[in-house]
């Protein structure tokens, strides 16, 4: 099983995660940002990955400081428990629809950081959520997974679908990027010969 636990303790938030890679999609999420529990969630069942994760933060301030260090504990425990990332497909992408949204996700599990955000949210919040802050989650989870990630929302109207659609992308893509390649048993995908 390929699994990983990581605690990042701050002046301005206390994480801890765990995750399974070779999960059945359960999660068990306590953050404190509610919205942000529902995308987590969508990573996990599409995904097919078990994600636990605790946090605690300076909430009363804004949810700034805890998104953006969830996604630097997440990333940290993707790269933990992927490991050398021999007999990984380390490519995968997914394009996801919900209602009139549509979002592209692309990855590549590189070793080298790279985030490309091309979203257009139809308002600036979800509920009591900043859409600005889902830009700083997926930056802190790219460059502590140390993977390239696209994420293009093609179109939508409700801000909802649009962020939905880029999670449930998200999973699914991850899923196949982690996936073991059977024609590629022992063997790291690279001409590097390293990730």
């Amino acid at each position: 099983m390929r699994q990983a636990q990581v605690t990042r303790n701050t002046l301005e938030t206390q994480i801890s995660v765990e995750l399974s890679l070779d999960g059945t999609g359960q999660s068990a999420l306590e953050t404190g940002v509610p919205f942000l529990d529902h995308m987590i969630d969508q990573i996990a069942r599409h995904g097919m990955m078990d994600i636990t994760i605790r946090a605690k933060g300076d909430l009363h301030i804004d949810a700034h400081h805890t998104v953006e260090d969830i996604g630097i504990t997440l990333g940290q425990a993707l790269l933990k428990a992927v490991g050398n990332k021999k007999g990984i497909r380390r490519y995968g992408h997914a394009y996801v629809p919900l209602d009139e949204a549509l979002s592209r996700v692309v990855i590549d599990l590189s070793g080298r950081p790279g985030l490309v955000f091309n979203v257009d949210f139809s308002r600036a919040r979800i509920g009591d959520f900043d859409v600005d802050l889902f830009h700083e989650f997926f930056q802190g989870l790219t460059n502590h997974a140390l993977m390239t990630l696209h994420i293009d929302n093609l179109y939508g109207r409700n801000a909802h679908h649009q962020a939905e659609t880029i999670f449930k992308a998200f999973g699914r893509a991850l899923r196949v990027a982690i996936e073991h390649d059977p024609g590629a048993v022992g063997i790291i995908p690279s001409t590097k010969g390293t990730l």
